[in-house]
Order: C-alpha cells, then structure tokens, then sequence
C-alpha cells in the first residue's frame, strides 16, 4: 500500500489551477494549487458545474474542501483516487479510519486510522486531530460525498444498513464531547468591553465597532453573512420610538438587512432582520468614513490606514473578534466569531425575550438548537442548580 499521494504531472496540476481560477471568488487563492494537486479533472469540472448551477457560495467551500481531503485520503489509503461511485467497503474503511476508540487502539494497533495513512495527511497538512475526528465531521464530510456523487449522476451506497449501522457504532464509541464553536458566548457585558477595545478614533476602529454591533445586534449573524454583507442590502426604515410602548419617546433610527442565500435561508426567502439605535449609528458611520456607497460593507484595511476593495473574509472576520479580545485583557482561544451568535441568543434569555421572537431576529430555524443556548442561560439564573449552595 502507497502511503504516499502521487503528485500529478505538472502539466495536469497547471492545467486544473487555471480551471480552479474561475472559481477564485469561492476559493481562496492560496488553496487553489494545493486543491489542484489533490483533486482529479473530472473533480474540478464538477465543482465548475456546481458554481454555475448556483450553488450557494459558503456550500461550494466546503464541498471542495471536503473533496480535497476524501481524494487524499483514498490516494493515501488505497493507492489510487477516489472511485465513483465509491463501493461500501469504501465507505465503511472511511468511518474506520476516522471513528475509533483510543482506549482500543492501544492494545490493537490495526484499529482506527493506519500509521503511513495518518503520516500522508499530516505531511499534506490536511490532518490536525491527533485522535478520532468529530462524529459531525465525519457526517458532514460522507454527506458531501453523497452530494457529489449524486451530481455526477450516480447512485452510492450511503444508505446502505451496514454503512449506517457501523457510523451509529462508531459514533456511540466515540468519547469526543460534543464542543461548541465558541467556548463562551459573547453576551452584552463582553461586548461592552470589546467596544472600548476599539474605542479610538482611527479608521480600523470605526470599522471592527461597526462589525461588533451589526453582527451582535443583528441576531448573531454568521462570519460568513458578516464578511457577505452588501451595502445593497441594506435599506433605511422610518425611525422607530425607544420605548415601543410608548409612541412618545425618543425615536431611533432603524435599518432592515435583507439576508441574502445562508446555511438555513434561500435566497428567495426574502428573510430580513433589522438593526435599531446605536448599531445603525456605527454602521453609518462606517460608510461614511470609508466612503463606502456599494459593494462590500466590511473590507481590509492595510498597515497604512488604506482602504482595501476586497470584502473581509469569513476568516479575517473572526481574526478581528480575537484580536479585539485579546486587547480586551480576555484570552482569545476561549472566543470565536460564533459566540456572537450564541452570545446574542443568550443575552435573549437573560433579559427574558421570548424564543420565537429571538428567532426572528437570529434566523434560526431549529428551535432544539436555539434553545440550546437560551435553556443554558435560564438554568445558569434558575433555582434548579441552587438547592445547595
């Protein structure tokens, strides 16, 4: 067995990065040559066709990633590319290699991921965990797989009883606790202090409290839809009062975001949320400042204090949250962008907004995983854990 992935020939490897470039708004640039080194041509010519059918733009990311690693896998497993369809014996090898029990590994050598298997992936820098991979990930990534081949016209074996009942047995096994994306949320109180974080007057600091407010304010929006967002989505309302039990208070001003295509909204959905007082001020005055009348909202700014056109990335998105928490005097690795969002559904429920109403705003179509963090921050003020103190 080949532990190691075949290089293609230049030629080959030339010719799908120039096929790759016209996908270069999907795909970061620096992923190109090593996507063309892994993928096969009739993998590249599917994800052209996926991008021309339109496919969501953050959908496409992940299918192309999760391609990349299923070709080096098989290559590094097997000795040769992926097949498709691929076989169930295929299959189950996949959820061998990636769900297994350390406990077991250490008295059976042959269980889980091989040795030279795991030393190709990590020499391709596409393996990190040193144990078993996250059972979502594991999901996530056959999901992908279907979804490919289905597209390629062909019908696998992905609902095969063997397939599913040795990914219910792995999982099972697996002692992986479920982690959440952000270890803690970023409620009202952490967002205050990040705000003072970026309290000065410089161009980077009207732009990340512009970032913070929207993103929080906005129902916890996505560092995808964050790093999406459009100056064409945004459409002025008439103010609204403070008070919204009294029509006689102070008015502020209001914003509606027209969402474009998400994870759980299409983009005839015609889905908005809407931003009222202090995070339509900072949003102004973001767009004022950097003279921003179309295109992208949140863009790069240089060393110099310059401008850039280029919209941020989903990944400089969550780089500034860090950034900003680490100025803060809090530790980065405990944040990440998601917390906003689970910081805003949390701050819900601390002030006691009703879930559905904090689902229209949040955009949440599954209220087991709204409630998730709602229910944490009721029992964390509850007098269930209290009985002893």
């Amino acid at each position: 067995m080949d532990a190691q992935l075949p290089k293609p020939l230049p030629d080959a490897n030339l010719r799908r990065a120039e096929a790759l470039d016209a996908l270069d708004s999907v795909l970061p640039f620096n992923r190109r040559d090593q996507l063309a080194e892994l993928l096969t041509d009739d993998d590249v010519e599917t994800l052209r066709h996926l991008a021309t059918e339109g496919m969501g733009e953050n959908s496409l990311r992940a299918l192309a990633s999760d391609l990349g690693y299923l070709e080096a896998w098989c290559r590094a497993a097997t000795g040769s590319p992926l097949p498709w369809p691929a076989p169930e014996p295929l299959l189950l090898k996949f959820v061998a290699h990636h769900l297994w029990d350390p406990a077991k590994r250490e008295t059976d050598t042959a269980h889980g991921m091989p040795d030279d298997v795991t030393a190709s992936l990590r020499a391709a820098d596409l393996l990190r965990v040193a144990g078993p991979h996250a059972p979502n990930t594991v999901r996530r990534r056959l999901s992908s797989w279907a979804t490919l081949t289905g597209w390629r016209g062909l019908t696998g074996k992905f609902n095969a009883p063997g397939l599913r009942s040795a990914l219910k047995l792995a999982v099972r096994a697996s002692p992986r606790p479920r982690k959440r994306k952000s270890a803690k949320a970023v409620t009202a109180d952490v967002l205050a202090v990040l705000l003072k974080a970026c309290g000065g007057d410089r161009l980077v600091d009207v732009r990340d409290r512009a970032l913070l407010l929207m993103a929080f304010a906005s129902g916890g929006r996505r560092r995808s839809e964050v790093s999406a967002l459009r100056v064409e989505q945004l459409v002025e309302q008439d103010p609204v009062p403070a008070d919204p039990k009294n029509p006689d208070s102070p008015l502020l001003p209001c914003l509606r975001i027209n969402l474009s295509r998400t994870k759980t909204t299409e983009a005839d959905d015609d889905a908005s949320v809407l931003l009222v007082g202090r995070p339509v001020t900072a949003l102004q005055e973001w767009l004022e400042r950097a003279m921003i009348v179309d295109g992208a909202v949140f863009r790069g700014i240089d060393r110099w204090g310059h401008l850039e056109r280029k919209a941020l990335t989903p990944q400089a998105v969550n780089l500034i949250l860090k950034r900003r928490i680490g100025q803060a005097g809090l530790d980065p690795v405990l944040f990440s962008a998601h917390g906003l969002r689970s910081g805003y559904l949390t701050e819900t429920a601390r002030r006691g907004i009703p879930l559905p109403e904090a689902m229209q705003q949040s955009q949440h179509r599954s209220v087991q995983q709204a409630s998730r963090y709602y229910n944490d921050a009721e029992r964390q003020l509850g007098r269930a854990a209290r009985l002893i103190v």
